[in-house]
């Protein structure tokens, strides 16, 4: 039974649980300048609308299922936020762009307001309000 499963593994080739190397999708060089460039982008994006003290960190690695792209803040209290996906190397094929304008900056507003609202929760009860 469990050698119709794609997480039966090939008999001295893949083991069980894994991957096959022919499952995952390799990038050309010029795919990954694209990714590297697109992630950057998002991470400028992001500090953009951040001040200063925000950390704004981005991360391209391989996966299970291909290239997998993380872009993290670290605000100045609270918890760190991040957006992790897995770009679709299908429809960039031909494109100029791996990651587009605005999936870029719907990511880069999302961590920014993630990030803001983690200083908001974090400070909220030792800050006074100056006025109403």
């Amino acid at each position: 039974m469990n050698g119709n499963t794609p997480y039966a593994g090939l008999p001295g080739e893949t083991g069980a649980g894994q991957r096959a190397a022919a499952d995952v999708p390799d990038l050309s060089n010029t795919q990954k300048r694209l990714l590297h460039r697109d992630v950057s982008r998002i991470a400028a994006r992001t500090r953009e609308f951040l001040p200063n003290e925000y950390v704004v960190d981005s991360d391209v690695s391989s996966g299970m299922t291909g290239p997998q792209v993380t872009v993290a803040v670290r605000p100045p209290v609270g918890h760190a936020v991040s957006a992790g996906f897995t770009p679709d190397l299908e429809e960039a094929a031909a494109a100029e762009e791996v990651i587009t304008a605005d999936e870029r900056d719907e990511v880069a507003r999302g961590l920014a307001a993630s990030a803001a609202l983690q200083v908001k929760q974090a400070v909220n009860d030792s800050v006074r309000p100056t006025g109403k």
